[in-house]
């Protein structure tokens, strides 16, 4: 018994959130354990300073490569034709 085929739903963008999600900085947890540091301690450079120089340590590092961006809201949007079909006239 052949099956019927399946309708989706006419839909007004196909689209994927959160395709190309942000890349976190490997520098804010640094940033946060020095400031925690600070805020417990008050402003002293000797109790401090070994994360400090993580800190220092971790900015002049050599920035990592971007993510690659993802291409599959362009493709779906490319082929939204093909998926929704004729719209529904109200």
């Amino acid at each position: 018994m052949p099956q019927k085929p399946i309708r989706l739903p006419i839909l007004p963008h196909l689209r994927v959130k959160n395709a190309n999600p942000k890349q976190e900085n490997p520098c804010v947890r640094v940033m946060g354990s020095l400031l925690a540091c600070w805020a417990s301690a008050g402003y002293n450079t000797a109790g401090c300073a070994v994360i400090e120089q993580q800190l220092r340590t971790c900015m002049d590092a050599k920035k990592p490569p971007p993510l690659p961006r993802s291409t599959i809201n362009y493709h779906l949007t490319r082929f939204q034709k093909r998926f929704t079909g004729t719209t529904k006239s109200s």
